[in-house]
């Protein structure tokens, strides 16, 4: 069984959201609860930008610059100044925010929602297109987590956490619509809770299980083939990176724990699983 290696100090109260940024050549990862984008060059520190009270997921946009989902909507980072701007609010409900997201291969920004007190039911999915335009594409869910799309774009596969499995749906590309929705993956509740996710080239989805310290590796058929553990039980998310994405990076979170409990927790992980990753797409607007 693998083992991640840690290859920061701890750097996040709540790590989440990683992305390989290929035009830059780092990873990027957000530190949610702080409004932080944090970016890792293999071998180098950790820097950090303040973007928004809360910074839930990113993607950099096809022009430059990133696109960053914050607490009710989204928000556009510059690339020359770094200016940041916080686009109309989607919502008004100050218990609710948002969680995680991804692009589709068209380049639209889809990011989820959630209740601060995980109320089940408050949160939905949106799509930012890239005119600035955002479109509702599933409400009720609890907690809006891990989404990404097979390599011919045909499928996305998509978590809301509490119910402990991995969706699949039939991907429209022209209208962004999914339809058909069926279990691919379902995990037991003691191996712990499906949060962030990203597929590798061969169809395979990587998982973090949220308390359960590790990432899971399924097939598209759902059999659990690769178990990747990590020093960390709050694992949050992951994603391909490395210049030929062949690394497998890691995010984890302290929240919830004491201050002396799991020293690593909070840090970023990697480890080289054997198969590469897909390209990042990036934000069409």
């Amino acid at each position: 069984m693998p083992r991640a290696e840690q290859v920061t100090e701890v750097c996040t109260h709540h790590g989440e959201g990683p992305v390989w940024d290929t035009g830059a050549g780092l990873l990027r990862f957000v530190d949610l609860l702080r409004g932080d984008v944090l970016a890792h060059r293999p071998g180098g520190p950790v820097s950090r930008r303040a973007v928004s009270t809360v910074a839930a997921a990113l993607r950099p946009r096809r022009g430059g610059g990133l696109v960053v989902a914050v607490e009710r909507g989204f928000a556009l980072v510059e690339p020359d100044t770094g200016a940041v701007t916080i686009l109309p609010a989607v919502w008004d409900d100050p218990g609710v925010r948002m969680n995680d997201g991804g692009c589709d291969p068209q380049g639209r920004f889809y990011c989820g929602s959630m209740a601060y007190d995980a109320a089940p039911g408050r949160g939905a999915l949106y799509r930012l297109d890239a005119d600035g335009t955002v479109h509702t594409v599933l409400t009720g869910v609890t907690i809006s987590n891990g989404i990404g799309w097979s390599a011919d774009g045909a499928t996305v596969y998509y978590v809301d956490s509490p119910t402990q499995r991995v969706a699949a749906y039939d991907f429209d590309g022209d209208s962004g619509r999914f339809s058909r929705p069926r279990t691919v993956v379902e995990i037991p509740p003691e191996r712990g809770m499906p949060d962030g996710m990203t597929l590798d080239a061969e169809g395979g989805l990587w998982v973090a299980l949220w308390g359960g310290g590790a990432v899971h590796r399924y097939t598209p058929d759902g059999r659990l083939d690769e178990v990747v553990e990590v020093a960390a039980t709050r694992v949050s998310a992951c994603a391909f990176g490395g210049d030929d994405l062949t690394e497998l990076y890691v995010t984890t979170s302290r929240q919830g724990l004491s201050g002396t409990a799991e020293p690593a927790a909070g840090a970023l992980f990697r480890c080289r699983p054997g198969v590469s990753g897909l390209p990042t797409t990036p934000f069409a607007g």
